[in-house]
């Protein structure tokens, strides 16, 4: 359940809800509603596409890891172990891809949640907090992990537990919003669209509440 949760959140990361949003409007400036719905077309393209790699990608290395490990090897239970599994039953080749894959994940990351973050204060609080301030804060949680001494893996899985915990608060007011006829218009969501967002939305919460009560009893 703690993975199922992590992966949730590592794909659906909520504060990239703000991103597209922010990401959509300064793409170009529609005159119309029909140039509207031209560029929201192509938008949900663009977000099917980049979720549906990611999940791809996840499930993928889900797949692998569980074809070459299980049964076999024992004590696979870090970022470190796997890369030296892979070395070991698949090749260098396979290691060094995993080992790329991982900065350019860590990379992008990094990317996203700072230029999120400043659509998010910029749209919240009004403020236009500098680059390096806003890289340094995004580090700052990495390099205590590392200065502390803590287990890296679990770590980075706990953090993306941490994004699927708030998914609920960036995806349950934009549901409430994106319903509103009096607020979007001809953009409205249609009644199967708010059902299936809402469908979601229960489903995730109801994964998190579970490891919650998991965690407790346990």
């Amino acid at each position: 359940m703690l993975l199922i949760c992590g992966i949730i959140g590592a794909t659906v990361m909520p504060h990239v809800v703000f991103l597209h949003s922010a990401l959509t409007k300064s793409r170009v400036a529609c005159r119309d509603d029909a140039e509207r719905h031209e560029l929201l077309r192509f938008q949900r393209l663009d977000v099917v596409v980049g979720l549906g790699a990611a999940g791809l990608i996840n499930l993928s290395m889900l797949v692998i890891a569980a074809s070459l490990f299980a049964g076999g090897s024992a004590g696979v239970d870090s970022i470190e172990a796997a890369h030296a599994g892979l070395g070991r039953m698949v090749g260098g080749g396979a290691a060094l891809a995993f080992a790329v894959a991982l900065l350019a994940s860590g990379l992008s990351s990094s990317s996203v949640g700072t230029y999120a973050g400043q659509v998010v204060m910029q749209g919240f609080i009004r403020r236009r907090i500098p680059l390096f301030v806003r890289r340094a804060v995004t580090m700052t949680p990495a390099l205590v992990v590392l200065g502390l001494g803590l287990p890296a893996t679990d770590s980075l899985v706990i953090s993306q537990v941490v994004l699927s915990f708030g998914i609920p608060f960036a995806f349950v007011p934009l549901l409430l919003l994106t319903r509103r006829r009096d607020i979007m218009g001809t953009f409205v969501n249609n009644r199967l669209t708010s059902l299936a967002a809402a469908s979601i939305a229960a489903l995730i919460i109801a994964l998190n509440v579970y490891l919650l009560y998991e965690t407790i009893a346990a």
